[in-house]
């Protein structure tokens, strides 16, 4: 018997990271061999065994075959008679088939994957394998993000003809979501869409963002010179926020894709003309609501709050209200205010500082003027009491808290 610690943990030790986590791979065992030994079995389809003490993930070595087209269609082969070569040749990239004797204290690497780490590639392994599963296409754009790599040509070539042979629509929504919501956490999704467009995976998953690309925008406002090259810079300046603003910075022009030739490329009302195709896309992929819900208000209000500094007073009161019907807290207000500013500063040029002035300037005064309205409650109204509680209330509440923003 010979245990070996593998995938993501001993990338990270090339890389010179803190692994996240610890996996072994078992071999020259049985599955009553691992009982006997304490460790407890949780694998329905393969052996999988949780340390006695570490709760640590242990597999036995397995090799793999094809049984359907679903990427769960796999028989699994397992046994003491499975060799490193066989184990290695059933993983996804060369990067994550590295396995590390903690015994000698040596990194073994039967597929080339230390060369390619220090290269920043992500290549497969074993083409027959990796055509066997779908959702090896998604995986391959998800480590480019997670990683900031590049994907080899060969790599993309065969999810390339993956994606055009269809086998993409053999994914679930949830699984398709699942990589989607893993590539939101990395601070390089926007090399996820990326590489989702260039294998042809973004126009089968995502049609409707892969369309931004065909709509061309002002080169004074935007030299990038259409829709979804801007949207790439905004998931750039966003690199750093949270999943559910950069979902929403994914989908905040996606409106525009319903613009009228006699109009392009102004765009006029794409605000609005994006909420129905978040929400199709949303109720598509099965996606959260918080995901949905902030997307569907950064779509809406946008454009409205880059015009705030220049708003009379009675705009921004209509404005600030919807706000603060939609916004719970100032958090929330913050992270569409962060928003707001990707979008603005997501162009092909450097925003100069009357720009920043101006973004600095918005998030002012609608920061301010949203904690002074949530303060005001109903019954702060004068003479409250005597106001009648009638279809006219709400109008009355909203008059009243117009004359306390600033």
């Amino acid at each position: 018997m010979k245990t070996y610690l593998v995938g993501g943990a001993v990338r990270d030790m090339v890389l010179g990271k803190p692994p996240h986590d610890s996996d072994y791979v078992v071999f020259g065992a049985t599955p009553e061999q691992m009982t006997a030994l304490g460790f407890e079995r949780v694998g329905k389809d393969f052996p999988v065994f949780l340390h006695p003490k570490t709760h640590d993930e242990y597999a036995l070595a397995r090799k793999e075959i094809k049984t359907g087209d679903k990427h769960t269609d796999f028989k699994f082969i397992f046994g003491p008679d499975v060799t490193p070569q066989e184990d290695m040749q059933r993983r996804d990239f060369t990067c994550n088939a590295l396995m590390f004797d903690a015994e000698n204290n040596k990194i073994i690497d039967l597929v080339g994957g230390i060369d390619d780490i220090h290269n920043r590639i992500i290549r497969h392994v074993n083409t027959e394998h990796f055509i066997e599963d779908p959702l090896r296409v998604l995986r391959m754009c998800r480590f480019a993000a997670k990683l900031d790599f590049d994907i080899a040509p060969e790599t993309m070539k065969l999810a390339q003809d993956m994606t055009r042979t269809g086998m993409l629509n053999h994914l679930t929504p949830e699984r398709i979501w699942k990589e989607i919501e893993t590539a939101l956490n990395t601070e390089h999704f926007d090399k996820f869409i990326s590489a989702m467009r260039e294998c042809g995976a973004l126009k089968v998953i995502l049609p409707e963002v892969n369309r931004l690309w065909d709509m061309p925008e002002r080169t004074d406002y935007h030299p990038e010179g259409n829709s979804g090259a801007h949207t790439l810079l905004v998931l750039k300046q966003g690199y750093n926020l949270s999943p559910k603003i950069k979902f929403a910075l994914l989908l905040h022009d996606i409106g525009k894709i319903d613009t009228s030739p006699d109009i392009l490329p102004q765009h006029i009302g794409h605000d609005k003309a994006g909420l129905p195709h978040i929400q199709k896309i949303c109720q598509r992929l099965k996606v959260p609501n918080k995901y949905r819900d902030f997307a569907l208000l950064v779509a809406e209000y946008h454009m409205k709050f880059h015009a705030v500094p220049q708003m009379r007073k009675g705009k921004f009161v209509t404005f600030l209200e919807k706000l603060t019907d939609n916004f719970r807290d100032g958090k929330q207000m913050i992270d569409f205010m962060r928003a707001c500013k990707c979008d603005s500063f997501g162009r092909g040029y450097t925003p100069t500082a009357n720009k920043n002035d101006e973004i600095f300037e918005a998030a002012r005064r609608c920061l301010h003027n949203f904690r002074i309205q949530r303060a005001i409650k109903a019954d702060s109204m004068p003479n409250f009491d005597q106001i009648p509680k009638d279809k006219n209330f709400k109008d009355r509440l909203t008059q009243f808290r117009a004359t306390r923003v600033l």
